[in-house]
Parts: C-alpha cells; structure tokens; sequence
C-alpha cells in the first residue's frame, strides 16, 4: 500500500495564538499591508485531515494516457464524440468518475480492452470528475487540443507513455489527484549531440521536415 509522506489538518488562523503572534511581530516589522489568510495548512503531528497517497496508472501496451479533470457527467458522451472524429483509425477506452449521485465511473471506447483498463485505472484513483483516457494507433498530439477545447473539461495533468503515478489527497470528503510523476527523474542538461539527436527524432515522427 502506498505510504503516507506528510498529514495535515486546516487550522482557522484566529484560532492560533501562536500564528496571531507572528502575524503581530510582522506588523510590527513595517509590513502594515500584511493580511493573514482566513485559513492556512498547518503540519500537525499525528492529527491526518488530508492524508497523500500514490497511485500508479497501469497503461496496456503500446498504449498512451491522458489524465484530466471535468465537470459534468456528459464529458463521457462528448470526449467519446471528440475522440472518434480526430482519426480514422483511433482506438480507445475512457473513463469518468462521477463525485455526486451514484458516483460510478462512467466509460466509453470502441476498444474493449482499453476500456476496460480505463476503468480499473479510474476505480483505483476514485478522484472526483477526473477522467482518464487511453490511446492506440493516436498520439496525445493528435488530440490534446481537442479534448482541452471540450466544455466540461476543466485541465489536463499529463499525456504521456511513460509511467506515470498520481499524488492523491484524501479527506473525509473524498480524493483529489494533487499532481502527477511522468517518468523519470532527469539525469543531466542536453549536449549539443543530444540536440542534434532530438531533432532528428522528431523528423523520424514526421512532425518536422
């Protein structure tokens, strides 16, 4: 199970002494305009309102994610619309996960097994109006435009083949994805033979003559 890095709870700020205290000492200091917040996220021991956990996405083979937050329940039907008009020859699977009502998760596709993964990846982040998007014989490049441009989307956290694992936080309420890992940690800054090699790469995609 993933492992709990930092907990902590919202604390009212007039409820601190201790933060009433330095709010004080820094207006004393000249900074008049310095307002305290109405609330703050205070570490706090033990006491876990929000607990962080990691999720990895588990992509089929030869397949790309996209991960992205919505708002209504027809985002299902119209990136199901906005994805099979982009390519002839798309194959995909999505998922919604509903944060009111019955709250399922919701799918399409015209490929099964994408799908399906769509929907065990969506189950496993149970983060609310997240979507989550599985492609083959298509590139995100192909269709990020088009599902950012789609009204219930809201943003887009990755489009990517690489691994990719999801920090999600929980509350008594319900879970949030917080932010996205996508692939490694870099080693070093490019030199100019390795830009020499990404250009040729993306000649070799064709995006570049």
């Amino acid at each position: 199970a993933p492992s709990l890095q930092t907990r902590f709870r919202v604390c009212d700020v007039p409820q601190s002494k201790a933060l009433r205290a330095s709010f004080s000492q820094r207006k004393g200091q000249g900074l008049k305009s310095f307002k305290p917040p109405r609330h703050l996220f205070v570490q706090v021991g033990l006491v876990s309102d929000v607990e962080f956990k990691l999720v990895s996405i588990s992509t089929p083979k030869d397949a790309n994610v996209i991960l992205g937050q919505s708002h209504f329940i027809k985002t299902v039907e119209d990136l199901y619309e906005t994805l099979v008009e982009s390519s002839p020859g798309i194959k995909f699977g999505l998922a919604f996960c509903e944060s009111s009502g019955k709250a399922l998760v919701r799918s399409d596709g015209n490929d099964e097994e994408l799908k399906k993964a769509a929907e065990e990846n969506a189950l496993a982040l149970s983060c609310g109006h997240c979507f989550i998007v599985f492609l083959r014989n298509a590139f995100p490049i192909n269709v990020l435009n088009r599902i950012k441009a789609v009204s219930e989307v809201c943003t887009v956290y990755c489009a990517s083949a690489n691994p990719v694992q999801v920090v999600v936080g929980e509350t008594s309420q319900g879970r949030g994805i917080m932010g996205v890992i996508d692939g490694d940690k870099q080693k070093g800054v490019e030199t100019p033979a390795d830009v020499e090699e990404r250009k040729d790469l993306v000649k070799k995609f064709g995006y570049k003559r």
